[in-house]
């Protein structure tokens, strides 16, 4: 029987099984057959998605990312530095800035080296998509922040954010007094998501500075998330509640970000790699 060779990797304990299909070229519909298997923390490898890399037609790799439940994101923040970290090590790039290109288009990434030693990476992340029928969140075209949302009867103000994938953005005055894994799971999946989205509840520690809790669509609670952090510094900037470049500390650790408007949003933070595998075709 074949087997399949794969590296896992983190980025800020956001982690993901990352294969390269173009030693391969099996159809997306094995991996996201395989998904559920693969990342299972008790009877798989364990992960919070796989992370496949393919030929691209914009640039010269894809990164396709399916969550565990085997849907397919256009974009996650924290992959893309793994893989542009697993390119760089694997002498399959020879320049320290180049593109990949995404579900979301194709991003800039940026190795910062220590000699020859990746020490974080700097991406591109374009500029979001504030249009809600873009994002996208149902009712008529507008921008959405600040709007009331109504959760298990607490009525909550969230703003809509899309970084090539969806994000539904709220500040709370605290993370230790929600129910925030029940009203992510909830918010997944309210009516008001057509695409489902993604959950980020953030505390305000100063200007420049939160705390983030994250709620993955297809992933459920997870470590980081990079288009996350993204799409919170996006809604905090526009609400005047931030000013960039902002200190966002999730879970796994800690993500700059700076993003004026008008421009694309820059992401900075680690990836590391934590063991190579294979497993069975």
């Amino acid at each position: 029987m074949s087997e399949i060779a794969f590296t896992k990797m983190h980025g800020l304990g956001n982690d993901f099984i990352l294969i390269n299909n173009l030693e391969y070229g099996l159809d997306t519909s094995y991996y996201a057959d395989r998904a559920a298997q693969l990342c299972d923390r008790h009877f798989g490898i364990g992960a919070d998605g796989l992370t496949v890399i393919e030929r691209g037609e914009k640039a010269p790799f894809f990164m396709r990312i399916l969550n565990p439940d085997g849907s397919e994101a256009e974009m996650c923040g924290n992959a893309i530095r793994c893989l542009a970290r697993w390119l760089w090590e694997r002498k399959m790039v020879g320049e320290q800035t180049f593109s990949l290109e995404t579900g979301a288009g194709v991003k800039e990434v940026s190795l910062l080296l220590q000699g020859n030693l990746v020490q974080a990476v700097e991406v591109d992340m374009g500029a979001p998509e504030l249009k809600s029928t873009d994002i996208p969140v149902s009712g008529p075209p507008r921008r959405v922040s600040d709007e009331a949302l109504s959760v298990e009867g607490e009525n909550i103000l969230f703003s809509a954010v899309s970084m090539g994938n969806p994000h539904c953005v709220i500040f709370v005055p605290s993370l230790d007094n929600i129910p925030w894994q029940r009203w992510g799971k909830l918010l997944e999946n309210d009516s008001l998501f057509p695409r489902r989205t993604n959950v980020e509840f953030v505390q305000i520690l100063d200007q420049q500075e939160v705390k983030v809790k994250v709620w993955e669509r297809g992933a459920g609670p997870t470590l980081a998330c990079g288009t996350g952090a993204c799409a919170v510094v996006v809604a905090g900037v526009l609400s005047g509640r931030l000013r960039s470049p902002v200190q966002v500390n999730l879970p796994g650790g800690t993500l700059k970000i700076t993003w004026e408007e008008g421009t694309g949003a820059i992401m900075e933070g680690p990836a590391e790699e934590v063991f190579n595998g294979s497993f069975t075709k």
